[in-house]
């Protein structure tokens, strides 16, 4: 199939690493694993950081854009080409919501798909109201929303009963990770995220929290992978009883951090509010066993008891305590790791995702063809 691929919230060609970008370029490739041809049809950003933040210059370049596509589609009918078999939105919410694509596929009678569209109750505010209603017109429209989690499965059931879902469990290429034999340095944790504001810097104040009420041991030190514009504030988290007990690594390519990872004993990353976390799937593939708080989307990437060890949101106390459980407890730290290993080799590899994927868009290509 012939494939036009957008993300409205980071483009897979944007500068800045992050987990959003690596999913998106991953689900470029698996989709041309299996023979889809990928266009990367528009670089259009239309995320807007604040519910107050003016909606005007947006709107604005997204109608420019449907109109630079659809002068372009026109072209090819007139000249007897074909046009994309489906559209493919990655990753809209009310941060980020899809301008262009709902209206192209109206217009040109071409089925719409969706992969991790998100709504939530709690951001009706401002401009973002607007947003979530964008949102729920194109899961409405949808020939089918391609869920990464039960989650958000469950929240677009809630507010277009009508939708049509399929499911694609969170993924990564564990190449790199699989490639390198796991050497853990006793004591090593590792925490992987950027600096930023929002559920970044949580995740890295509820490990400050924890790692405080283990302080008074002298047998671990934690490794920090990532940079951003909070990096002074998240280091001065770790001040005081924490001082000297952290290395700063700061950005890493993606190599370096699969090398850092084969070096790590646990990975101490709580993941509030966490969509799911690529981290943590890279972190297991490298045998390396997860603490993490057992909410939002991270049971759908670890797995309690098998890729490490999951504990109530918010408790501080039960984090610090699961992650001196592994400190105490080498035989079971490292069955946890080779649990994860081969959790992520068998069920969340690149090819497994590929298979899935092509069954999900070959079935709307049947029923468009019917």
């Amino acid at each position: 199939m012939d494939i036009a691929f957008y993300a409205p919230l980071k483009s897979p060609n944007h500068t800045v690493p992050s987990g959003d970008r690596l999913m998106a370029r991953q689900l470029i490739e698996i989709l041309g694993v299996r023979g889809h041809r990928v266009d990367l049809v528009s670089e259009f950003r239309a995320f807007l950081p604040e519910q107050t933040s003016p909606t005007g210059e947006r709107d604005a370049q997204a109608a420019r854009e449907v109109e630079r596509i659809s002068t372009e589609w026109e072209r090819r009918l007139a000249a007897g080409e074909r046009l994309p078999d489906l559209w493919f939105t990655y990753h809209l919410y009310y941060k980020a919501p899809d301008l262009i694509g709902p209206t192209l596929c109206r217009r040109f009678d071409i089925p719409y798909v969706t992969a991790e569209a998100s709504y939530s109750h709690r951001r009706n505010l401002g401009q973002w109201v607007e947003a979530q209603e964008m949102v729920v017109d194109a899961v409405a429209l949808a020939a089918t929303n391609i869920c990464f989690t039960g989650r958000d499965g469950r929240g677009l059931s809630e507010v277009v009963p009508g939708a049509k879902l399929s499911r694609l469990f969170p993924f990564i290429d564990p190449t790199p990770y699989l490639a390198r034999a796991p050497s853990p340095e006793p004591g090593r944790l590792v925490a992987v995220g950027m600096m930023r504001p929002g559920n970044k810097f949580a995740c890295y104040a509820a490990l400050a929290e924890a790692l405080k009420q283990i302080a008074h041991r002298d047998d671990w030190h934690l490794m920090a992978i990532g940079d951003g514009p909070m990096r002074d504030e998240v280091e001065a988290l770790f001040e005081g009883a924490l001082a000297g007990r952290v290395e700063w690594m700061g950005l890493q390519s993606a190599e370096e951090v699969a090398a850092l990872l084969s070096t790590a004993a646990i990975l101490t990353w709580p993941g509030v509010s966490e969509a799911y976390g690529l981290s943590y799937l890279e972190a297991q593939a490298s045998g390396v066993p997860v603490v993490a708080e057992n909410g939002a989307g991270v049971p759908e990437v670890v797995t309690d008891g098998i890729g490490g060890i999951l504990t109530p949101p918010g408790d501080a106390a039960a984090y610090a305590a699961a992650i001196e459980r592994l400190l105490d407890d080498e035989t079971e730290r490292l069955r946890l790791g080779h649990a994860a290993r081969d959790f992520v080799a068998s069920q969340r590899s690149i090819t497994a995702a590929a298979d899935r994927l092509d069954e999900i868009m070959t079935t709307i290509g049947a029923k468009d063809r019917a």
